[in-house]
């Protein structure tokens, strides 16, 4: 089977956040980058177990500039057959969804996995743009995924319940908390992923779908607030006056 991985580098969560002076560009100077976890630890980990299972193989795609390719050497440590990447700086989600539908045109991959979102954006939104440019089915966050013949069975936490589904392959999988266990990449990996292809690919012309006006940081936390359990009409005037919840 032919599988493929899209994934992303986000910031580490411990890094701080900095903006410039016209709150329009994030500062990346001293940040540390990662490989976004749902890509990793459930997307990609579960690809490396399908393959091991059934045979095939894995590539991973990427869209990004040459910082990227150290955290793309850690996909192939994990498990990863072979790495592409884009070679551009993401002007949104729909460019990258545009970029990677365009490197999938003339392969045979049966499934696409990705993590249901970044832990920077939280958008959730390159798998179904995906999808839909590819033509195929889609399922969001995904928890358990089993292979037969040429079809998956699947489940995901829906409100009240869960949601068991059976899709056609090749189809596009994004990836939630359950679908794999995370893997930590061991020496063997780590030695072999240095001597698998990594192919720099140039990125096809789009147009930005969004124009950003600026960052906002979030309100500095201030102190907890203690109130009586039997001051009932102070917590009501918290949630109302202070934290307009009504």
């Amino acid at each position: 089977m032919e599988f493929l991985v899209c994934i992303s580098k986000t910031p580490d969560t411990t890094a701080k956040i900095a903006f410039d002076a016209g709150l329009t560009k994030f500062v990346e100077e001293g940040v540390s980058f990662i490989l976004n976890p749902y890509d990793e630890w459930y997307a990609l980990v579960r690809a490396v177990e399908l393959k091991e299972k059934l045979g095939g193989k894995v590539s991973v795609v990427h869209v990004g500039e040459a910082g990227s390719d150290q955290m793309i050497r850690k996909a192939l440590a994990i498990g990863a057959d072979q790495a592409f990447r884009i070679d551009c700086k993401p002007k949104d989600s729909y460019d990258v969804a545009q970029q990677i539908a365009e490197f999938c045109k003339g392969k045979s991959f049966e499934l696409i996995f990705l993590g249901k979102e970044t832990i920077d954006h939280n958008g959730s939104e390159v798998g179904a743009m995906l999808a839909g440019l590819l033509d195929l089915p889609f399922v969001s966050y995904c928890n358990k995924l089993e292979v037969e013949a040429d079809k998956i069975n699947v489940s995901r936490e829906v409100e009240g319940g869960v949601e068991l589904s059976t899709v056609s392959m090749p189809c596009v999988v994004s990836a939630a908390k359950g679908l794999a266990e995370q893997r930590i990449p061991n020496m063997k990996g780590i030695m072999e992923s240095k001597n698998k292809p990594l192919e720099v690919l140039s990125p096809v012309n789009t147009e930005a779908t969004i124009v950003l006006e600026q960052f906002e940081l979030p309100p500095a936390k201030t102190g907890a607030k203690m109130i009586a359990p039997d001051d009932i009409d102070g917590l009501v005037n918290v949630l109302k006056n202070d934290l307009k919840l009504f």
